[in-house]
């Protein structure tokens, strides 16, 4: 492809000033939509193309976004390039390096979802072709841009807590959630997306730096899959949940968790939604027995693990700690930082701060309810959307946090966290 572009395209440094921002969409799922949805919804942002295999989200599409383009298939777009300024990329893990690199070399500015990719070769590759490019790239770390994580960076950078010594940090992600995404769900197995430290804790990873403020130097880690195996199956267990006679009394009874989510419309928006469209009681036992989502966790064919830990050692001597667990309620993460002068406890809403001059605690409420996908990260995936927004209508990429470097740094510790953990070394890191 000529980058004598058939569409207008804006490069860093130019502003949209004169009309909406126009956006396409690759990727129609829960991710990709929340965020067209919500850009749309704001009014500076138009959606005029959309690409999305799956009939029903297409549909879905669609109906929210009546004016656009519509395509099964991404390559169409690139065949015949749409006037738009940046693209969405919401696909499947392994699925982001093709279009992420061929929008790249088409000009056009990308918005794409995490994990970058599910190898360092094609992280790096999409890299290289936003450098080649010249186009703005914001990697959807959505941590980065809630209020809570506003509140504890200032904290940290003022000065209050002297100088950070260490940082131990909690990922909870919840049994019923482990079971919907991790086991039954589309990111239960690595050759078909990624491992876990990418697919759900790149977050953390990239987290826990973004507040230190330093490179990571060293990697350590363990863990794996202790509990969803065939082994841990009770012995009367059936295949599918609705069928099973120990069902009512299995913390991850598919029935009871997608059952209670009729009535709700935050959670028929999630997790429901990535199982069926139906919102009655028969249309969910429907998509249940003929669906990946009723069936038995210890009846899957499930990889990634339920518990990890990483143990990281950044330049400067500073250290953290980071523990995934799948055995947890659903909540937000929890973080303590520790320095020299002061030390902080946070929940993802409330930081309590300790000043060891005065041995008092200040407790300040910094974030916003809701830790999930459906309720919006906390208020990250809309600041995301407006960060994104903002560079491209200022021309001006430093509105962007996760932009490729950063983005790349910590998907580098999640490879090198999985090489530790597979054959017990300690991992030195090189950008």
């Amino acid at each position: 492809m000529s980058h004598a572009l058939v569409h207008p395209r804006t490069s860093p440094g130019t502003a949209v000033t004169d009309r909406p921002v126009r956006l396409i969409l690759v990727g129609a799922g829960g991710r990709g939509s929340t965020y067209a949805a919500y850009a749309a919804g704001t009014g500076r942002a138009e959606i005029v193309a959309v690409a999305e295999p799956d009939p029903r989200r297409a549909a879905d599409a669609r109906a929210r976004h009546p004016g656009a383009v519509f395509h099964e298939d991404w390559q169409r777009l690139v065949e015949d390039p749409p006037p738009a300024d940046a693209v969405i990329i919401a696909t499947q893990d392994s699925d982001h390096v093709q279009p992420a690199v061929h929008f790249a070399d088409l000009g056009y500015h990308i918005l794409l979802e995490k994990p970058m990719a599910t190898s360092e070769r094609d992280t790096r590759r999409i890299a290289a072709a936003v450098r080649r490019s010249g186009v703005m790239l914001a990697v959807c770390h959505v941590l980065r841009y809630t209020p809570y994580t506003s509140g504890v960076k200032e904290i940290v950078d003022s000065g209050r807590l002297g100088e950070i010594v260490s940082v131990e940090h909690l990922e909870p992600v919840g049994w019923w959630h482990q079971a919907h995404s991790y086991v039954r769900g589309n990111w239960r197995r690595e050759d078909q997306a990624s491992p876990m430290l990418l697919a759900k804790s790149s977050h953390d990873l990239d987290w826990i730096s973004y507040i230190v403020g330093r490179p990571v130097a060293k990697v350590s880690s363990f863990g794996g899959l202790r509990h969803f195996r065939p082994e841990n199956r009770p012995p009367t267990a059936t295949d599918n949940c609705l069928d099973c006679p120990v069902e009512q009394s299995c913390p991850y009874s598919a029935k009871r968790l997608y059952l209670s989510c009729l009535g709700d419309p935050d959670r028929e928006r999630w997790p429901l939604a990535a199982v069926t469209g139906a919102r009655t009681r028969e249309g969910v036992e429907q998509a249940l027995r003929d669906g990946p989502y009723g069936r038995c966790v210890y009846a899957c064919d499930n990889d990634v693990v339920d518990h990890q830990v990483v143990i990281l050692e950044y330049e400067g001597g500073t250290t953290a700690s980071f523990t995934m667990a799948a055995f947890t309620p659903f909540t937000h993460r929890k973080t303590r930082i520790f320095g020299t002068r002061g030390s902080l406890e946070g929940d993802g809403v409330r930081v309590t701060v300790t000043d060891f001059v005065t041995g008092e605690e200040e407790t300040h409420v910094l974030g916003l309810d809701g830790p999930d996908a459906g309720s919006g990260h906390g208020g990250g995936d809309e600041r995301l959307m407006d960060a994104f927004l903002d560079a491209l209508v200022s021309g001006d990429p430093t509105h962007i946090l996760s932009d490729p470097a950063t983005s790349l740094e910590s998907h580098l510790v999640a490879w090198a966290a999985e090489r530790s953990r597979h054959h017990g070394t300690v991992e030195t890191l090189t950008v």
